[in-house]
């Protein structure tokens, strides 16, 4: 059985934004070996139509290295995407969930022994209440947004995490592997 893990980026005051990272060679690294080591990986309808922009690499590569494999490896992995609005995925890796969040990690952890990522704020939001991540990977970027949605908002109680590791990236931002304590 694989772990849930929730990766993420936020800056230093808390946002949580895909946007408002320091992308570098090393944290593309990062990603692209995540990725490759996983089994699937899930996305809500916003972070999942952001994540888009990597297949124009898929046609166009950029050249760079890094972002290239990123993209391969984002466009790999088998996808599962959390919305009431969208229709189809238009990604040949990626599919509608056809279960509610629970009921498609429950069916995953079951039937898998590679890590489940979850990729998306509004899905480990949901998952934390449901105590059903296995591991937190927050990288936090040097720098303060000022604005923008809380990556730990609307959380039903309080939890402890015990830090398992530490890894800094040569942009000054820095992956904090935490695993959640039972409850």
């Amino acid at each position: 059985m694989g772990k849930v893990i929730a990766a993420i980026n936020m800056t230093l005051d808390a946002i949580c934004d895909h946007t408002a990272g320091i992308p570098d060679e090393d944290l593309h690294q990062h990603y692209t070996e995540l990725l490759t080591n996983a089994g699937v990986l899930l996305y809500g309808r916003t972070t999942y139509q952001l994540m888009q922009f990597w297949q124009t690499l898929l046609k166009n590569p950029s050249g760079q290295k890094s972002m290239d494999n990123f993209a391969l490896a984002i466009d790999k992995i088998p996808k599962i995407v959390f919305s009431n609005t969208m229709e189809n995925t238009e990604w040949d890796s990626a599919k509608l969930a056809t279960k509610n969040i629970e009921q498609e990690v429950l069916e995953l952890k079951q039937q898998s022994g590679s890590d489940i990522l979850i990729g998306s704020r509004s899905l480990i939001i949901q998952l934390i209440n449901l105590n059903l991540i296995d591991e937190f990977q927050i990288c936090i970027h040097p720098l303060v947004e000022g604005k923008g949605l809380y990556l730990f908002d609307k959380i039903k109680s309080r939890t402890f995490f015990k830090l398992l590791r530490t890894k800094i990236f040569s942009s000054g931002a820095i992956m904090l592997y935490y695993q959640p304590l039972p409850q």
